[in-house]
């Protein structure tokens, strides 16, 4: 079984960032470390040094290439989030303006 029979790996955002703050920590060798996460040492030393430079530019760690639709999912859920908040607001004002008597 070659490279070419091996499917790649994908790691999420999360994962990744929890492995370079596990291994920032260095309370194991960071060798150890990747053989616990079943990842390849310099997989985790890359995932560590993207950390520290998104964390020094004030970009959010591990960016991705994205793709259209999970981009459109996160735009629509922050938006029906804005919506449910601002659905919440009015429930409140109609409460507060059928409880005042009309003069």
């Amino acid at each position: 079984m070659g490279k070419k029979d091996q499917e790649r790996r994908t790691y999420t955002k999360e994962f990744k960032a929890e492995a370079a703050a596990l291994a920032e920590k260095r309370e194991k060798p960071i060798s150890q470390i990747a053989v616990d996460l079943g990842v390849n040492e310099s997989v985790l030393r890359r995932w560590m040094q993207q950390a520290r430079e998104s964390a020094q530019g004030g970009l959010p760690p591990f960016p991705g290439h994205g793709r259209p639709r999970d981009e459109e999912l996160a735009r629509l859920r922050k938006e029906n989030k804005a919506l449910r908040e601002a659905n919440e607001i009015l429930k409140k004002a109609a409460v507060i303006f059928a409880q005042t008597e009309p003069r």
